[in-house]
């Protein structure tokens, strides 16, 4: 039988034998380039098919958050421990996703992520979008999982709108919440912003009467996007879902904050969350379902682009992101 190495050798020696007999170019034993580094990243896209259904991740960029001290039900010692046994620094880098998909008769977005809302290495949705092929003004509909700054908040710029021939629509439970002066007035003043971040960020539609509002687990756009009632992260948190030619996709939103430690901990909570309780029931059912039908999952908050599986192993769950491919 011929080994991995054998075909290898073979591969290399062959490789040589035409080198030698086929090319008269030199090659340098000490390249000695002086050219600048170029300091940036390639632009944050990647595409697959679903179904008949063409998804395209997209990146809004990554934030530099301080997880190990934002987890709850754990201590900062541990969730340091966990993160650095995974190969991850504290501060630790964190993706913010967004995800775009074709129809053929209708071009979604599910969630728009943050504008100029969380500093310069965020915001990166429009011109990914743009670099992946498409153009924000070719939106015809943006569904969001739940009212959160890092979903909305790329919604507009400079008070105007982003995605200018969109219809947004946003899970009624949240826009009941955040839209509210009552329960603005009721929260701690250091949460004041996030209903003043959630007016920005939907006013401009809601003038021009392109803002709907979807019920819990009823279709956000009906023969499109399904949702699944996630509450907890925030009151109308929802899972955003497609089905096609047999395959389904599953957008999550924030079912996690990172790749790492509420895979192994799912009652591990965040300090985001409106309802700790609530979001860790919810992530237990999620992780649950995920492993019982085996579909794609995709995380805002994973490593972009934030596709894979949920499995189970010997401490709970497990992330296992999709084996990269150059075709879709």
């Amino acid at each position: 039988m011929i080994s991995r190495r054998d075909m290898l050798k073979g591969t290399l020696a062959a490789a040589a034998t035409v080198g030698a007999a086929g090319s008269t170019m030199f090659v340098p034993l000490n390249a000695q380039a002086k050219a600048p580094k170029v300091g940036t990243q390639a632009p944050g896209y990647y595409r697959l098919m679903v179904g008949d259904v063409e998804v395209t991740a997209l990146s809004d960029g990554t934030g530099h958050f301080p997880l190990s001290d934002l987890y709850l039900n754990t201590t900062p010692e541990h969730a340091r421990l966990a993160l650095a046994n995974a190969f991850q620094s504290t501060p630790t880098y964190l993706s913010v996703n967004a995800y775009l998909l074709n129809f053929g008769d209708r071009l979604v977005l599910l969630d728009a992520g943050t504008s100029d809302l969380l500093g310069p290495t965020l915001g990166k949705l429009p011109a990914n979008i743009i670099a992946s092929g498409y153009h924000p003004d070719q939106v015809d509909d943006v569904v969001i999982s739940h009212i959160h700054a890092d979903h909305t908040g790329g919604l507009t710029l400079g008070g105007k709108k982003v995605f200018k021939n969109a219809v947004v629509h946003v899970p009624e439970v949240d826009a009941a919440f955040w839209l509210s002066a009552e329960n603005k007035a009721a929260a701690p003043d250091d949460a004041k912003h996030a209903f003043d971040q959630a007016v920005a960020a939907l006013t401009p539609y809601i003038n021009s009467n392109t803002l709907k509002k979807y019920a819990a687990d009823q279709p956000a756009i009906p023969g499109k996007i399904n949702t699944t009632f996630r509450p907890g992260h925030t009151p109308g948190h929802s899972a955003l879902w497609i089905e096609s030619k047999g395959e389904k996709f599953v957008y999550w939103g924030d079912i996690t904050h990172g790749d790492v430690v509420q895979f192994d901990e799912p009652g591990v909570a965040i300090a985001f969350d409106n309802d700790t309780d609530m979001a860790i029931k919810s992530r237990e059912a999620a992780f649950a379902e995920a492993v019982a039908e085996k579909y794609l999952v995709a995380g805002c908050h994973i490593a972009f682009p934030g596709i894979g599986h949920v499995r189970e192993d010997d401490t709970m769950y497990d992330w296992v992101p999709m084996n990269y491919r150059a075709d879709i």
